[in-house]
């Protein structure tokens, strides 16, 4: 089939490099324009439009979808059919109505629609998710299903290894979706709306380690937040100490109070300690545990 693709993501971009290797190869892909990016603040495309020029792929950059202009460049491309994966905005009428779209949710809806999906799952301990391929609809992910496979979490899987085999597993649905489209056979069904839940953006307090908190749970949200958005521990002197890894442990430690003991720092919690394995000291690169302990004094000490 002749497919537009509309992404912006790492996680779209993979997407696209499995739709580009297949026969729905797409005759245009659409990101949001060049922005600043990183700790430099430098201005860098999207991955999913550096994709598309690496595979020679046309593309088109556009502020905001539905704008005519940006409505000629797909229609221009006469696709048969529209995928949208990770995009980032919002996709309104006509667009919506004009072609078939095929949405790739990386979730097994209707549990965790919205925005962090995979975030979500890992932070609220889920056992399983999944992707879903869905019919895109006016209402947020709440249209119906075609296809839909689940894969278990490993418990200690953060976001980024959940996402590449999420990713990877989008691709290949995708394509199986496509193929059934072209055939005709491509089906959906409604979904449940008593099983909704929804995953929100991620916010920047979120990103706050606290210590009050057991530390399962603080492992858990480590996992769940890096290496994209970061999590971080709030020291005495007012610092933030980036944390990249973490292991829950057993060990009494006061809530709050940092602590070597062979060689680990451990922080104290609400129930048991973290031991902190990955570190980011301010304005520092990640570093091991044991090797921020050699060059910095025990914070609070």
């Amino acid at each position: 089939m002749r497919t537009a693709y509309l992404g912006t993501s790492d996680f779209a971009a993979t997407v696209l490099r499995r739709l580009a290797d297949s026969p729905h190869r797409p005759a245009l892909v659409v990101t949001p324009p060049d922005r600043r990016q990183g700790r430099g603040r430098k201005v860098k495309p999207p991955p999913t439009a550096r994709a598309a020029q690496e595979l020679g792929l046309e593309l088109a950059q556009a502020a905001n979808v539905n704008e005519e202009a940006s409505l000629e460049r797909i229609r221009a491309a006469k696709p048969e059919a529209v995928v949208v994966c990770a995009f980032g905005q919002l996709i309104r009428e006509p667009l919506l109505s004009e072609f078939p779209i095929l949405n790739v949710h990386p979730s097994l809806l209707p549990r965790w629609r919205g925005a962090a999906p995979i975030e979500r799952a890992i932070m609220a301990g889920d056992e399983r998710t999944g992707v879903c391929i869905m019919r895109l609809t006016e209402g947020l992910d709440s249209g119906p299903v075609a296809l839909r496979e689940e894969v278990a979490i490993a418990p200690v899987e953060d976001f980024e290894a959940l996402s590449a085999r999420l990713a990877d597993l989008s691709g290949e649905l995708l394509v199986r979706a496509l193929n059934l489209q072209a055939e005709g056979q491509l089906e959906f069904a409604e979904q449940d709306e008593a099983g909704v839940t929804y995953a929100e953006k991620i916010e920047s307090g979120e990103r706050r380690l606290d210590p009050e908190r057991p530390a399962a749970e603080l492992a858990t949200k480590v996992r769940a937040l890096n290496p994209h958005v970061g999590t971080y521990l709030e020291l005495p002197d007012g610092e933030r100490l980036g944390v990249k890894r973490a292991t829950a442990v057993e060990a009494k430690i006061p809530a709050g109070e940092l602590a070597e003991r062979e060689g680990a720092l451990l922080l104290g919690t609400g129930d048991g300690a973290l031991r902190l394995e990955l570190v980011q000291p301010p304005g520092g690169k990640a570093m091991a545990a044991d090797a921020y302990l050699r060059g910095h004094p025990l914070p609070g000490s």
